[in-house]
């Protein structure tokens, strides 16, 4: 299939101003990517679409350009994980992580931060320390406390939105669920029982009360074929709400896979979580099918990279649908960087550009689609909340 690129002259300017506007507004810079790329086209109705970068990857010039001016968003893929920011106990590492939001400030970008209470990529300090009785559990919750406030005091009027919390509620396979959905096998869970989700929100909310707080998951847009995941984390948000609990949006991380059908609940599920009061995002975007190796990821097969192409724009549309979506985050850009082909074994092509940096028909999909999106609902503005009251 031949590439080509759109060229929509006729809203640039508008979405420039868009662009640049809401780019000064934040403290950065203003920033002019090319008229035809995604952030431009999407910034007509006000939807930030975004990607997850890895900071040393910013040294390739070509990755770097991509990231600039493709996204209006970045997300951390890993630095600013427990596990990273303190590796070694009480000795903080924020140079990753600076360094992208320093280069999101460059490029008149805002940054999700991700993510502060998950049970994976953990300290070995920590989980260690648990393990052999050294951390007793008064004491991880003392220094859970200390590392969410530490960590969003050193981001302090720098992160658009926060994934506080990550990955709580049991899947349909999960063995243990708890009577609400969450997944009773969770190591926060076991440890400092299920109020520790709602205490990480109202710490994450005194450090930065300006930054959107966001519990963020998988399969909670009808992935799952029964929308009971969905379901029961509709039901605890809407619980925790009601008691208080300063959370400001939900993420739906978007994981497919071409061999199972398109979740066709999505627009649905985002919609009522909108209804509550909510911001709704797509935070964490790809597509994977079987491929004839890692290296090359092509798929084997030949209708592959039209379904691929299909589900993200049928993802995008249920985010410009829903006037609350307020970002769309892909995860990761290039097939050459992606997580797929080492966790799913068999498995690849998940990106919008190929291993070559080149833009495969899903990047495509998703830019004709926001180049037709003007009768979509307009966001407005960034969204910050402000403080509370």
């Amino acid at each position: 299939m031949r590439l080509r690129a759109l060229t929509v002259a006729a809203t640039s300017a508008a979405a420039l101003l868009a662009a640049s506007s809401t780019a000064m507004a934040h403290g950065g810079p203003a920033y002019h990517p090319p008229s035809d790329s995604l952030r431009a086209l999407a910034a007509k109705v006000g939807l930030r679409v975004g990607t997850a970068v890895t900071p040393s990857y910013l040294d390739q010039q070509a990755y770097a350009s991509i990231a600039a001016d493709q996204f209006s968003t970045v997300t951390p893929e890993n630095e600013m994980k427990w596990q990273v920011v303190e590796p070694t106990r009480g000795t903080y590492d924020w140079s990753g992580a600076d360094r992208l939001v320093q280069f999101a400030q460059q490029h008149g970008q805002l940054v999700r931060g991700h993510t502060l209470l998950w049970h994976n990529q953990l300290p070995d300090w920590l989980t260690q320390g648990v393990a052999n009785g050294t951390i007793s559990d008064a004491e991880l919750r003392d220094l859970l406390h200390k590392h969410i406030v530490d960590e969003v005091t050193h981001f302090k009027g720098k992160i658009w939105q926060w994934d506080v919390a990550n990955e709580f509620f049991a899947n349909s396979w999960d063995p243990h669920p708890l009577p609400d959905g969450i997944n009773g096998d969770n190591f926060w869970v076991q440890h400092l029982g299920e109020g520790i989700i709602a205490d990480a929100f109202r710490w994450a909310h005194e450090a930065d009360p300006h930054a959107l707080l966001f519990y963020n998951d998988y399969n909670i847009a009808g992935e799952d074929g029964t929308n009971a995941k969905s379901d029961a984390v509709y039901n605890w948000v809407k619980k925790m709400l009601a008691e208080g609990v300063p959370i400001d949006g939900v993420g739906d991380q978007g994981h497919l896979d071409l061999q199972y059908g398109f979740p066709t609940k999505m627009r649905q599920d985002l919609q009522r979580f909108a209804d509550l009061g909510l911001k709704v995002a797509i935070t964490e975007a790809d597509v994977r099918t079987f491929v004839n190796n890692a290296t090359e990821q092509q798929p084997t097969d030949p209708l592959a990279p039209y379904a691929h192409a299909n589900y993200y724009d049928e993802m995008l549309k249920a985010c410009l649908a829903v006037r609350d979506c307020i970002s769309f985050t892909v995860w990761s850009f290039g097939d050459s960087y992606s997580w797929v082909p080492g966790f799913f074994t068999g498995e690849g092509y998940a990106d919008i550009y190929d291993v070559n940096l080149q833009p495969k028909p899903a990047y495509l999909a998703l830019q004709e689609q926001l180049a037709l999106a003007k009768g979509a609902p307009h966001r407005p503005g960034p969204g910050n909340r402000g403080p509370r009251h």
